[in-house]
């Protein structure tokens, strides 16, 4: 059976949001406002960019609005003007209240990058290589005031393999999240699926990354380390202070058979210690430098074996 055409609200910032929005824009239904942060300072010059949401949206002169908030009547007065059927919410940034969550006829539904109740929050897509799962997955939720507590309309996993980083996460379930929000949000608009609600167990939260997260300390395994340089890269990054210069490591490999004093220097291609085993560093980068693998960076910028790399302090 197919459904009328629905009225959508379409709220999402980042790059993840876009494959969900243009899958959309290419249905029978009609997205008719766009909501998403506002323009902002970006990159080294500073230069104000529309978010990858906002450029989509120009490109078919779709309404777009970028309120601080959704505290002011005004501002939910303009959003139940649009006379949505649903919203749809894809990493867009605010916290929207109860207000907002029931004005559309069918709710808010959130396309969410796990396998919920695992991984609520910011995070997920890292936190769950940083932690060794062996899946995640994208969850479509009808959003309630919690956060990301919703009852569940569909989920679909994703196998993580060892060497899954977080750029090549972060595009895969971006590309999933579109044609599992269409059968979701059609099944539900007909009445056939029901929304399910959360399991009490097996809750987990992904924080938001911090800059200071990236920093390396070697007493912990080499097997931790990898994992956090799979799903810190690009941002925030790992690295380690040499004297006064910032070295990001952006690939590596552990060395299990190698041992030594943590964060020491075991060989001149730059395998170091960790609290158990080592890791081989294969790419680096400098601060405003080019990426290289080590033994090329190594030339211009030794560091020599038996060099104690610092840990952070603990408090």
């Amino acid at each position: 059976m197919t459904i009328s055409p629905l009225r959508l609200i379409f709220m999402g910032t980042p790059q993840f949001s876009v494959p969900t929005l243009q899958t959309l824009l290419e249905s029978p239904h009609k997205v008719v406002a766009i909501y998403t942060q506002p323009p902002r300072p970006s990159g080294r010059g500073h230069h104000v960019q529309m978010s990858a949401i906002h450029h989509l949206a120009a490109q078919h002169n779709i309404p777009v609005f970028t309120p601080s908030n959704f505290k002011d009547q005004q501002e939910q007065d303009l959003f139940a003007s649009h006379k949505a059927d649903c919203a749809i919410v894809v990493a867009y940034g605010l916290i929207l209240p109860k207000e907002i969550l029931n004005i559309p006829r069918l709710g808010c539904l959130n396309v969410h990058a796990s396998l919920l109740p695992r991984w609520r929050g910011a995070g997920p897509i890292q936190r769950a290589i940083e932690a060794g799962d062996n899946e995640t997955g994208i969850t479509i939720m009808k959003m309630e005031t919690g956060l990301d507590t919703g009852p569940i309309l569909l989920k679909k996993a994703y196998p993580l393999i060892p060497e899954e980083t977080a750029s090549h996460l972060h595009d895969a379930l971006s590309n999933m999240g579109g044609p599992l929000l269409l059968e979701a949000l059609e099944a539900y608009a007909q009445g056939t699926l029901i929304p399910t609600p959360q399991p009490t167990e097996g809750v987990t939260y992904a924080s938001k990354l911090t800059r200071d997260e990236g920093k390396i300390d070697w007493r912990l395994d080499a097997s931790v380390l990898m994992r956090k340089i799979k799903a810190f890269t690009p941002w925030p990054g790992v690295w380690f202070d040499y004297y006064d210069t910032r070295i990001k490591i952006l690939a590596a490999e552990v060395v299990p058979a190698l041992s030594g004093e943590p964060g020491t220097v075991l060989n001149e291609h730059l395998c170091i210690a960790c609290g158990q085993g080592a890791l081989q560093i294969k790419t680096l980068q400098r601060p405003g430098g080019e990426v290289l693998e080590s033994d090329a960076f190594l030339r211009g910028f030794p560091i020599p074996v038996g060099t104690k790399l610092p840990c952070p302090v603990i408090n």
